[in-house]
């Protein structure tokens, strides 16, 4: 590919002032509290896999635990680059840098557009789990959710990584709960995993095909989404070269076990195929126990959807801020976005991420999952391609984590992820092709005539290199 950034131009663009840099003050604990609420393992659980429930019925764990052995893939994708490329950028420095100026800022459109709608949908759905307590309307709470998430992204980091964690907690215990509760109330056995059917509309059961599965992989490719957080934390990181691949690879083993296990007990345990494809988690567990456990468990789902909300308005503020320092827009919006406050955070990013978000809120959203798929999977697939130039030229002998099987890895995921794009629906690719067509239009009258100028991909310098990093050939 053409007009790829040079490791000296990575590393010190050739004009302006030198970028900014954010301040390296969490390790590997920390970046896993802060990239595993960014999962949200309950809040996906109860507002995400219910959609799956509705098409897959019994094989929705078996669609999540094939989206999840793709994340592995994905995951040694981004741990080689994310070491490669430490940048707050994440994808879109990874990409530009490798694969070209081009296909990195539809990669950073393609994140953007997952990162900006996301947050206040789910916040939305904190309405029906605080409904045991107090009836707010989905609108007013989504937004109050938002407007608490920005208030705590504006603090520093590391207080963050505690807040979230915290939060945490209480999320996996609720999960457990459901999973213990699930397998006590087992009406089915082991092998209805393997057999998909799903309650019809017109009554009785219908059978459910491998291309409905093929179609449901792209929401659950999401459903694990957030393990690529790390790669955006890699700046703040202590030692990112070591600190990041850890973070990702746990990341996401962590959340498929908290998100799988449930799913399993869930279609075991559910007293009927409607039951299940209706995908009402809490009335199951209401069922399977009392309503005061249906309440402990609804309570702490509301307090996972506020843990994603800080933590998904701590990685867009992240975004926003990386693509002001690389010249993305004009000069006076680059300013402003790339000011860091008090805390060391890019407060004017934050507030652009968090204010606009809780308005968002009393938007209707209804084909969210559908172009966030779509938007997820595209975004993987050109993190593929950049994966296989990452070893060519002077990257072959930069320092950075390794994954193994290259370049077969890439090369497999890039075949799946182009065929799973071909079996979504229309509109879905519609809209995001339409959003990608107006990208591609900024880029090539804004961003390409002035590139001297603008969209200059910047990688700050690790200036701690980690000795316990083995620089590999491929």
């Amino acid at each position: 590919m053409t007009d790829t950034l040079s490791a000296p131009q990575a590393l010190s663009p050739a004009t302006g002032p030198v970028p900014q840099k954010l301040r390296r003050s969490i390790g590997v604990v920390g970046g896993t509290l802060l990239t595993l609420s960014c999962v949200t393992p309950a809040s996906t659980l109860f507002v995400v896999v219910p959609d799956l429930f509705a098409g897959l019925g019994t094989w929705t764990a078996l669609t999540i635990a094939i989206g999840s052995l793709l994340c592995i893939g994905v995951a040694f994708c981004y741990s080689e680059l994310g070491t490669l490329i430490p940048s707050a950028g994440g994808e879109y420095a990874m990409v530009s840098t490798l694969a070209g100026r081009l296909a990195g800022w539809l990669v950073f459109v393609l994140s953007l557009l997952v990162v900006m709608i996301v947050p206040p949908v789910i916040a939305m759905g904190t309405a029906d789990y605080l409904a045991p307590v107090i009836d707010v309307p989905a609108p007013v709470a989504g937004g109050g959710v938002m407007l608490l998430a920005t208030l705590a992204g504006l603090l520093d980091l590391r207080a963050n990584a505690w807040i979230t964690g915290v939060f945490l907690v209480l999320e996996v215990i609720a999960a457990a709960l459901v999973a213990v509760l699930g397998f006590a109330h087992a009406e089915r056995g082991a092998g209805s995993l393997v057999h998909g059917t799903v309650a019809a509309e017109a009554g009785g059961t219908s059978p459910v095909t491998a291309m409905m599965v093929v179609s449901g992989l792209a929401i659950a490719l999401f459903v694990t989404q957030g393990f690529s957080t790390a790669v955006y934390l890699s700046e703040e990181l202590e030692k990112p070269r070591r600190d990041v691949p850890r973070t990702v690879l746990a990341t996401l083993a962590i959340s498929t076990a908290v998100i799988l296990v449930p799913v399993v007990a869930i279609t075991v345990g559910a007293p009927d195929l409607d039951a299940l494809t209706s995908g009402d988690i809490g009335a199951m567990v209401t069922a399977w126990s009392n309503s005061a456990v249906g309440t402990f468990v609804s309570l702490c789902v509301a307090l996972a959807i506020v843990n994603a909300g800080i933590v998904m308005v701590i990685q867009n503020s992240r975004v926003l801020f990386a693509s002001a320092r690389d010249k993305a827009w004009p000069e006076p919006v680059n300013n402003a976005l790339a000011r860091l406050g008090r805390f060391g955070s890019p407060w004017v990013a934050t507030l652009l991420v968090g204010v606009p978000g809780a308005a968002m809120c009393f938007v209707n959203l209804d084909t969210l999952y559908g172009v966030t798929g779509v938007s997820v999977t595209g975004m993987y697939l050109l993190v593929a391609v950049a994966a296989l130039f990452s070893r060519r030229g002077e990257h072959r002998g930069s320092a950075a984590w390794r994954m193994p099987l290259w370049p077969a890895v890439p090369v497999v995921l890039i075949a799946v992820f182009a065929y799973i794009l071909t079996q979504q629906e229309t509109a879905y690719l519609l809209w995001t092709g339409g959003i990608t067509a107006v990208a591609t239009l900024y880029w090539a009258l804004y961003l390409r005539p002035r590139k001297d100028t603008r969209w200059l991909v910047s990688i700050p310098e690790d200036t701690e290199p980690d000795p316990e990093v083995a620089v590999a050939a491929a």
